[in-house]
């Protein structure tokens, strides 16, 4: 059995969940989020808790019973308390600014890197080093977090560059004299 899609998912008061046909709709205090689980998983809303079980033990369904009932879990959390992710820029020179939507970063290129917020996520500077991204979709949150990442990944030498607040960056010795 799936340790974890044996979990029930508690419903939190403020919450509306329905589901036609394994298409998943989740409404809450912060927003509204949809979704196409998979059809061989059944998926029953029973007062306060939902249950994901899976039909037989073939190596898909096992796989995605877990991945389902995550997938549903996140959905909730989302729309209750929603998601973030913190960004470090270390450098000299290095820095970041918010101009209304837009999301400016000075990384050492001959120009400013502008990004458009996308639908559903927020970006706040604290500073001029420090990146929070919001947002109600787990993925989403992620994925922008990655492509700000992208732009200067923090280097193995002098461990400039913008990186996770957890992340830990391997260094590595420099040029040795004789």
């Amino acid at each position: 059995m799936s340790r974890i899609g044996i979990k029930p998912i508690e419903i939190p008061a403020n919450v509306e969940i329905s589901l036609n046909n394994n298409y998943a709709v989740v409404k809450g205090p912060k927003g509204k989020i949809e979704q196409q689980l998979p059809k061989q998983i059944k998926i029953e809303v029973e007062g306060s808790v939902i249950n994901v079980s899976r039909e037989n033990d073939q190596k898909e369904n096992r796989s995605l019973h877990g991945l389902t009932r995550t997938l549903l879990n996140n959905m909730v959390v989302g729309v209750t308390q929603g998601f973030e992710k913190t960004l470090e820029i270390v450098g000299v020179g290095y820095r970041a600014q918010k101009q209304g939507s837009k999301l400016v970063l000075n990384l050492g290129f001959s120009h400013p890197v502008e990004m458009e917020d996308p639908q559903g996520i927020e970006t706040a500077v604290e500073g001029t080093n420090k990146i929070t991204v919001k947002g109600i979709d787990k993925q989403q949150v992620g994925n922008y977090a990655a492509v700000i990442r992208d732009w200067r990944r923090p280097e193995p030498y002098k461990g400039k560059g913008i990186k996770y607040t957890n992340e830990v960056v391997r260094r590595k010795a420099g040029k040795t004299g004789k």
